[in-house]
């Protein structure tokens, strides 16, 4: 199968619109060691002509422009893009599905959660019906479904339970469990090789490393490289986990775990606009490389 990296970026992108941290202004400088980033997106493929996204961004038509493949074939009106599979409910990752309305028939896969908040809270099922033919599905933890005529096996897993602000606080309080954010396995049931996205993690669980465990490739949640990273930098008092992310270094970080994997690929994905890693000659970056692991970057395509 076929992937490509269409955005790395955490919310609000890199740069950020409204950010002046030194990661931001040193790419609006086009310093050297620093690229702009569009936010977090997958494209997958099993033969290079249909695609499925990981999410659907407010950069969705750029990122869609990026990539030759993913553009319109010679007919009148046309898209080989066949479907969205999101990972949560938040704003940077179904706003797209807005952008994307004009006659299309697309597949949206999403936890029951997700569904029921774009139906009430953030009504974007409402507002599609009359411009688009979507097909909405649930794609729940621990059923899979095929993709690509069952030549492609899609897993869904529980990855945590932290539902996007605009949910009600009812919701917020009964949420223990409730699958607010899922992450996928995807299996090439021809070559067997499997591929991970994980790009919300709240808490790193034996079930989480088990969906890791023998995984060919692992796109994982990036966000912030200090706990406290913003709380550092004065920019908001929350911890990475008050916004539903493990860090990547310290005690309860994921670093040391995720270098263990067995993975011949391992790619931190998701990247806040204040991550030192995002600084390729930091002593940050230089940590991951020694490891194994990369960064993403968009433009990066791989067959797994």
């Amino acid at each position: 199968m076929f992937l490509k990296v269409l955005g790395s970026a955490a919310g609000g992108g890199y740069p950020q619109w409204n950010c002046g941290c030194s990661n931001c202004r040193r790419v609006r400088a086009k310093r050297r060691l620093f690229r702009a980033r569009m936010h977090s997106c997958l494209a997958l493929s099993d033969d290079g002509r249909s695609w499925y996204l990981l999410n659907a961004t407010p950069d969705i038509l750029a990122q869609i422009e990026s990539h030759a493949g993913l553009r319109p074939g010679p007919a009148m009106r046309h898209t080989p893009l066949a479907g969205v599979l999101l990972t949560d409910a938040e704003l940077d990752h179904t706003i797209g599905l807005l952008h994307i309305r004009e006659s299309a028939e697309i597949e949206v896969y999403a936890a029951p959660p997700v569904l029921q908040a774009l139906q009430e809270h953030f009504p974007i099922r409402q507002i599609l019906e009359p411009y688009a033919k979507y097909r909405w599905s649930m794609a729940r933890p621990n059923e899979s479904f095929p993709l690509f005529g069952g030549r492609v096996t899609i897993d869904p897993f529980f990855l945590g339970c932290k539902p996007p602000r605009y949910a009600s606080v009812r919701e917020m309080e009964s949420s223990a469990r409730s699958p607010w954010v899922i992450g996928y396995r995807i299996v090439d049931r021809r070559t067997g090789g499997t591929v991970v996205y994980a790009p919300g993690v709240e808490e790193w669980t034996e079930e989480l490393e088990q969906q890791l465990e023998n995984a060919d490739c692992i796109f994982l949640d990036g966000t912030f490289w200090h706990s406290d990273e913003l709380r550092g930098l004065g920019i908001s008092a929350l911890a990475a986990s008050d916004m539903g992310h493990i860090p990547i270094a310290g005690p309860n970080g994921s670093l040391e775990r995720f270098a263990r994997l067995s993975a011949y690929r391992k790619i931190y994905i998701h990247i806040n606009n204040t991550n030192p890693i995002l600084d390729e000659g930091s002593r940050e970056h230089r940590i991951l490389r020694e490891l194994g692991i990369e960064v993403g970057d968009d433009g990066l395509e791989l067959e797994v």
